[in-house]
């Protein structure tokens, strides 16, 4: 069978180049005999494996010195309790900008563990724009300011980074991580889950200030102590071997293709063949504010529940696969990370129109 496009919003599609590469090295990487999936992880293959994974992701992001890359186990939820563990730890108060389902769900976590706020929210519109932030929203004593960068279900993103003066800045880039250039010392802490842009899932990888970690309360578990895993660089425990490896691989391939504002242009280019079919017709609709769309995931409706289930039946038969949308908005959703060739698009846009003139509304 012929591959699809596949628009999941993760796990998602993954480079080609980089499939085929780990295809070829699945029984005998670099001459050791065995598969990075059976290798132990104190080996020194394995070793060079992830010291390298970090050292090209220190290059494409161009993270700084006194920022420490880890490679962690759980997800990016795991995450909504470790943050709040190791970085709530001076007046115990943080503020969270709720801008979708996750970035909420962290706030509902953090608040397990201290005095969390809401310090903006766009619930009130069904989260479709992010919320208008100001320095003076924030509490002036807050140890952290959270965010979701880019909301996967709701295909919104930040245009900007918001402004939180001296409060460390604490951003979920799971769904948007190697997307664009982003300045990393704006923030304290990144933390992404790697099944959008990066690896399969299982992979979490935290980049955080230095400043931020030995802090961590005493009752934080030790597998969500910062200082832990960066004392131990990532290998405490065994660590998520093999997605670490086919991450180091993305990393190749995206400086392979000009690093991160190469992949920038090419995101822009096919975000932006979709919305603008989205803005020049009437059949379907996008519901999201203008100056809050994602580059990353692109949300459709018809307004016929029915023909929305139609849509992405048929749109499956034609090799566009996993366009339903999340439950909480409906219709149809475009996911269309890194990976995701700029003829997917075309393909996608093509199947639109095919479908608008088949299935006429009444």
């Amino acid at each position: 069978m012929a591959r699809v496009f596949n628009f999941s919003a993760g796990p998602s599609m993954l480079p080609i180049e980089v499939l085929e590469k780990a295809a070829a090295e699945m029984t005998d990487y670099a001459g050791s005999g065995m598969s990075v999936m059976e290798m132990s992880h104190r080996s020194p293959v394995y070793d060079k494996i992830i010291k390298e994974a970090e050292a090209l992701l220190r290059q494409v992001m161009e993270i700084p010195d006194n920022y420490k890359v880890l490679f962690l186990q759980g997800g990016a939820s795991t995450q909504f309790a470790a943050v709040a563990l190791n970085l709530m730890n001076g007046n115990k108060k943080a503020d969270y900008i709720l801008s979708g389902q996750f970035s909420t769900k962290a706030y509902q976590e953090a608040q397990k563990y201290g005095d969390v706020v809401a310090a903006a929210s766009s619930k009130d519109i069904n989260f479709s724009a992010v919320p208008k932030t100001q320095k003076t929203d924030f509490r002036a004593d807050a140890d952290y300011v959270h965010m979701c960068f880019n909301n996967t279900i709701y295909g919104t993103k930040f245009s900007s980074i918001p402004d939180t003066g001296d409060i460390p800045l604490v951003a979920d880039m799971s769904s948007c991580i190697l997307s664009e250039p982003f300045d990393v010392s704006k923030f304290g802490m990144i933390y992404a889950g790697a099944q959008k842009n990066m690896a399969p899932a299982g992979l979490t990888v935290v980049i955080v200030r230095e400043d931020l970690i030995g802090k961590a309360r005493a009752e934080t578990p030790t597998m969500l102590d910062y200082k832990v895993m960066a004392d131990n660089d990532s290998m405490y425990n065994t660590p998520p071997c093999y997605c670490i490896y086919v991450a180091k691989l993305v990393y190749e391939w995206i400086l392979s293709i000009g690093g991160l504002k190469e992949m920038q242009k090419r995101n822009q280019k096919k975000a932006q063949l979709l919305y603008d079919f989205l803005d020049s017709q009437s059949y379907y609709h996008a519901p999201v504010a203008k100056d809050s769309r994602s580059l990353m995931n692109v949300t459709f409706v018809t307004g016929d529940a029915e023909l929305d289930k139609k849509f992405c039946a048929e749109a499956a038969k034609a090799g566009l696969v996993n366009l339903k949308g999340h439950r909480s908005v409906g219709g149809m959703r475009a996911s269309i990370y890194n990976a995701m060739p700029e003829e997917g698009v075309r393909a996608l846009v093509d199947f639109m129109q095919r479908f608008a003139k088949e299935n006429p509304k009444a």
